[in-house]
Order: C-alpha cells, then sequence, then structure tokens
C-alpha cells in the first residue's frame, strides 16, 4: 500500500530564506535552492547549504538564514554536487514577512547579511581547469 504524496506537504511547500536585515535573498524548494528569477544557485544537504558548485557556505538555520561559526574553517568542495534540478512549475512571487530572527553572538556569522552576492560568484577556492 503506498501513500500519496498530500498536496501542501512539508517537503513541497518552498522555504523562504532571509538575510539578518530582512531580505529575501533565496527560495528553497525540497533540497534546491533558487533566487527570485527561479534560477538555481545552490542546494542543501541536511543542514548544510552549499553553491551549485559544490563549496559549502553555512547552515540553514530555523529562522531562515545561512549561517557558520566565524571560527570554521572552509570546507573541501563537496565531492559530487546533483545535476542541475528542473525549474520547478511554480515558485512564488514574492515572500512573506520575515520571521523575528534571534540575535547572533559574536561567534556566529550571517553569511548573506555578510556577503549578498556570494551565491553569484564561482570560488576562488576552486581548483582551476586543465
Amino acid at each position: 500500500m503506498s501513500k500519496k504524496k498530500e498536496r501542501g506537504a512539508p517537503s513541497d511547500r518552498p522555504v523562504f530564506i532571509f538575510d539578518t536585515y530582512g531580505d529575501w535573498q533565496a527560495t528553497k524548494v525540497e533540497n534546491s535552492i533558487y533566487n527570485q528569477r527561479g534560477e538555481y544557485i545552490g542546494y542543501l544537504e541536511g543542514e548544510d547549504v552549499y553553491k551549485r558548485d559544490g563549496e559549502w557556505i553555512g547552515r540553514l538555520s530555523r529562522d531562515g538564514r545561512v549561517l557558520r561559526k566565524r571560527t570554521e574553517r572552509r570546507r573541501d568542495f563537496h565531492p559530487n554536487p546533483p545535476p542541475e534540478p528542473p525549474k520547478p512549475d511554480r515558485l512564488p512571487p514574492r515572500a512573506p514577512l520575515p520571521p523575528m530572527m534571534a540575535e547572533l553572538d559574536y561567534g556566529t556569522i550571517d553569511v548573506l547579511a555578510e556577503d549578498p552576492h556570494i551565491f553569484k560568484r564561482i570560488s576562488d577556492l576552486r581548483p582551476d581547469m586543465d
């Protein structure tokens, strides 16, 4: 007996990603991350957020921010980034009001507030192609 996926199940619902200033930066649909124009810009593996090229940038918090510890070392690139998924049928045209966000301690940074263009750049850490 197979269960049908209910409409509006949590995995189907978009999750809005904001920065600490309350600006809408991206939308998570299933494990893929899209910008406001619907372009694929990254993915999630558990709570870990990666750019589309496999560079780890932080963790998705419960309030919808991408956070990392200030002293945390950069990780190696993900060895097998997933292929680019097809564009979702329906992405929301605008985000709701941002949630109330907890204040961050000095040891934690909001990645998107510190570098709002992080998803747009190719990493300098990526080895050159031969």
